[in-house]
């Protein structure tokens, strides 16, 4: 199978980078086909990210040769959150049904993953997250309803919104993958505003739930040295750990984060002050 690979981006050399250039870099752009699991493979922290759409039949996690070892999971953990309609995934032949924002945690060396669709009408669209592991944990299905949740921000700021936290210290035992999804509230179009770094793992968001037409304008690069990108609906933005990450949109909109590294502390952020942006 084809997999794409991303490098590793010097803050320095981005800051004379065009907008193709940063497309090209930090955007991935498909995630989500009819029949295909597309997966592409980061060398910041060795993410790989990706999405299974199964219609017809089961879609088999496949191993590409990127990540070294006979089995995807050999030496990998896994999260998924389904972004589409109701389905299911099957871990060493075990069913788990994994219904619209429902997410899944799988461990290292838990054997094969295989993900289908319930509804062939409403196809399940699984967004995939995998850092590499060290210890073995219990694959945890988590149903949304079962996440830590958190109503934050305010209407006045434009930033209502709900965090759902699934993959944490907590709520789901993992190596280093930490994962959740934000949901905004009608009106309200900013996210992780002021914004923040986090120097000790990098982050990758996937924006969803945006109508065809409507756009985020995600923001990133050095605090001193912004930059933006476009974004539409199923696309993701893979985030190092010395840049900003925050967004706007033309309308509201859900996403999800996903980190990996050093810790797994979701308070631990270096805060940006808004006089200090450019």
């Amino acid at each position: 199978m084809a997999i794409e690979i991303r490098q590793v981006a010097h803050p320095e050399a981005v800051r004379g980078f065009d907008t193709a250039a940063l497309r090209r870099h930090f955007l991935i752009e498909r995630l989500f086909a009819p029949g295909e699991v597309l997966l592409t493979y980061s060398h910041i922290d060795r993410l790989v990210v990706g999405g299974a759409m199964p219609v017809g039949g089961p879609l088999v996690l496949p191993t590409p040769r990127a990540v070294g070892t006979d089995a995807f999971l050999a030496r990998r953990e896994l999260g998924t959150i389904n972004v589409g309609g109701p389905g299911r995934v099957r871990v060493a032949g075990r069913a788990h049904e994994v219904g619209p924002r429902d997410a899944l945690y799988v461990g290292m060396g838990a054997g094969e993953v295989a993900f289908e669709s319930l509804d062939p009408a409403r196809p399940a669209k699984f967004y995939l997250v995998s850092t590499p592991a060290h210890a073995a944990h219990e694959t945890v299905l988590i149903p949304q309803d079962r996440a830590r949740t958190m109503q934050v921000g305010a209407q006045e700021t434009s930033n209502r919104r709900t965090i759902r936290q699934y993959i944490l210290p907590g709520v789901c035992t993992s190596c280093q993958l930490v994962m959740g999804l934000t949901q905004l509230e009608p009106g309200s179009t900013w996210n992780t505003m002021p914004c923040h770094t986090h120097d000790r793992r990098s982050e990758v968001y996937l924006y969803f739930d945006l109508a065809p037409e409507a756009r985020v304008f995600h923001l990133m690069g050095e605090p001193q040295e912004t930059r933006h990108l476009v974004v539409a609906d199923g696309q993701a933005i893979l985030s190092p750990g010395w840049s900003i990450h925050s967004g706007v949109g033309t309308s509201h909109y859900a996403f999800i984060w996903a980190m990996g590294g050093d810790n797994q502390d979701y308070t631990d952020m270096d805060m940006v002050a808004m006089g200090d942006l450019r």
